[in-house]
């Protein structure tokens, strides 16, 4: 079985691809989503976030959700808003945000190579998320959300994609943020057979970001095998939706904790025991770590810099020396009793993207008591946690740009 492969893409006519384009389902908030949609019937979100589109008392995995997103594709697709590619291809896909930019591939990857670790992954999912993402594809039978992969640059296949970007993009669309993102079809049959070779040929990727919906497409290849009495391993359930880039292209942001009491403890507790492992000052500004070791911490209004101990700092064990284990290991669970991040409810995540409001406004609301800013992951922390076969904290990593759904969806059989 090949790594990954082309296939016919579902994606929107070239006239409506800007009026279709969308961010990931799981960056905005419902309150995000809802407002994105005015005035757009034909916005991505009405698919990827449905519960938009019904009353707020309903639950965002109650079933109906998943009825209505199988309405709204399948509207997009009767009124002619999506169609499908008529032959199996590959999409070269670009980037471009100010100054950076970034092209890859976007194809599908191969369950059973993720299966087997030779797509190689860093983090646990969520069981609530992942649940939500089967149920979603299994409504859909279609993936609508692509999985960002990386690989070791290879010099064979970014020129590959060079050459071919040299064309005129068959997509050319502005997001929020004055971010383009560009397609172009490789419909050459040689061409797409010389892709796959070159990535054949490598010895592993890696998946960035989307473990939530490689996980799922994984879980639904296997219910979809055992239901198939007639199972080749050619049906389309065997690969999932992806688009790979090269890892020095890729731009990793800060991944940021915020929690919602102080396990019991005041202010001025909390603050005494933080010494035990950590130099604490105050900061005038909003801080913002510049190296490893280093935290922010927003609490009543104020900042802190956070400088952990240096005997207190991990040295080989590629997990143990991430940030964002060190501050689980030295204040989330010993000071705030928070022992699994994946299912504590106290314990929430926010992007860098959404900067220093991101962390301040949870806290000055009341809904959070505690800000956390954490020095980002790099992209060789990633692979050698993932060549260790390791996994890392949940919400290590927070990539941009990020990539748009509705672009392109993979149908499945």
């Amino acid at each position: 079985m090949s790594l990954i492969k082309p296939f016919a893409g579902l994606r929107p006519i070239r006239e409506r691809a800007e009026d279709v384009m969308a961010p990931p389902y799981d960056v905005l908030s419902r309150e995000e989503a809802k407002q994105k949609v005015i005035g757009h019937p034909w916005s991505f979100l009405h698919v990827s976030r449905p519960e938009i589109d019904l009353p707020d008392e309903v639950d965002q995995y109650a079933p109906e959700v998943y009825t209505k997103a199988a309405e709204m594709l399948g509207s997009l697709r009767s009124d002619g808003i999506l169609t499908s590619d008529p032959w199996p291809l590959y999409y070269v896909y670009r980037i471009w945000v100010d100054t950076h930019v970034q092209t890859g591939l976007m194809a599908v990857a191969s369950v059973e190579a993720y299966d087997s670790g030779r797509i190689k992954r860093h983090e646990l999912t969520r069981p609530e998320k992942e649940d939500d993402r089967v149920r979603q594809i299994d409504a859909l039978n279609a993936q609508t959300g692509p999985v960002l992969l990386t690989y070791k640059a290879d010099a064979a296949l970014d020129r590959i994609l060079a050459t071919l970007a040299e064309a005129p993009p068959d997509v050319n669309t502005i997001a929020e943020g004055n971010v383009m993102h560009q397609l172009w079809l490789v419909t050459d049959r040689d061409t797409c057979d010389t892709i796959t070779r070159t990535v054949d040929a490598m010895p592993s990727l890696y998946v960035a970001d989307g473990h939530h919906r490689s996980a799922a497409a994984s879980r639904v290849a296997a219910q979809r095998k055992a239901a198939n009495p007639n199972h080749t391993g050619d049906e389309s359930y065997n690969y999932f939706l992806s688009v790979m880039f090269a890892d020095c292209d890729m731009h990793i942001f800060d991944y940021n904790r915020v929690v919602k009491d102080l396990n019991g403890l005041s202010q001025q507790e909390f603050l005494d025991k933080l010494e035990e492992s950590f130099q604490v000052t105050p900061s005038p500004h909003p801080y913002r770590p510049a190296c490893s070791g280093e935290f922010g911490m927003y609490l009543k209004g104020r900042w802190y810099r956070l400088a952990l101990h240096s005997n207190r700092m991990a040295t080989s064990d590629p997990v143990a020396k991430l940030d964002s284990s060190l501050l689980t290991d030295n204040l989330l669970d010993p000071i705030l009793g928070i022992k699994d991040l994946r299912r504590d409810t106290r314990i929430d995540f926010v992007g860098g993207i959404r900067g220093r409001a991101g962390l301040e406004g949870p806290v000055d609301s009341g809904e959070m008591a505690v800000a956390f800013a954490v020095f980002p992951v790099t992209m060789d922390d990633l692979m050698a946690v993932a060549d260790a076969n390791e996994i890392m904290p949940p919400k290590s990593t927070w990539f941009e740009p990020k990539l748009a759904d509705g672009l392109v969806s993979h149908l499945l059989d």
